[in-house]
């Protein structure tokens, strides 16, 4: 199974924020600044961060001071959850694609892989984004720069 971009920059700027947060002398980044340390365009990382925000892992605050921050529940979020909702509840193969498959009606694999995208899901549901900013990636995510994002 492979994860969408969106789900990887999603997790990517969580991690980011994380550390930031942990930081004494850090400020709160600003997107384009998030964008920037985890190496992804900014257009992206706004529509990340906006759906961060509505599934309450992202606050973010405008103006003098502003910028983003992981929220108490994001630090502690399930990674598992995180994906779910991030992927949605689609299948790992389209079997109502247009045209669709012509096995579907007595497909046993559907069911399989839909065992196996649980289980992939399962497997980390018990780790935090806290937990994945662990040494050695949470320095390395702190010594990040603003870069190609902007």
């Amino acid at each position: 199974m492979r994860l969408t971009k969106g789900t990887d920059i999603a997790l990517r700027i969580a991690m980011r924020l994380a550390v930031t947060a942990d930081s004494a002398d850090a400020e709160a980044p600003t997107t384009r600044e998030v964008a920037g340390a985890v190496g992804v365009p900014y257009t992206h990382a706004a529509k990340v961060v906006s759906r961060l925000q509505h599934l309450g892992v992202v606050e973010a605050r405008r103006g003098r001071g502003g910028g983003l921050a992981l929220t108490a529940a994001g630090r502690t979020a399930s990674i598992g959850r995180l994906v779910r909702e991030l992927e949605g509840a689609g299948d790992v193969v389209g079997c109502e694609d247009d045209p669709p498959c012509p096995l579907r009606a007595a497909c046993r694999l559907r069911g399989a892989l839909r065992e196996a995208q649980e289980a992939f899901f399962a497997a980390l549901d018990p780790i935090t984004v806290e937990e994945l900013t662990a040494p050695p990636t949470g320095p390395l995510l702190l010594s990040l720069g603003t870069g190609p994002g902007g």
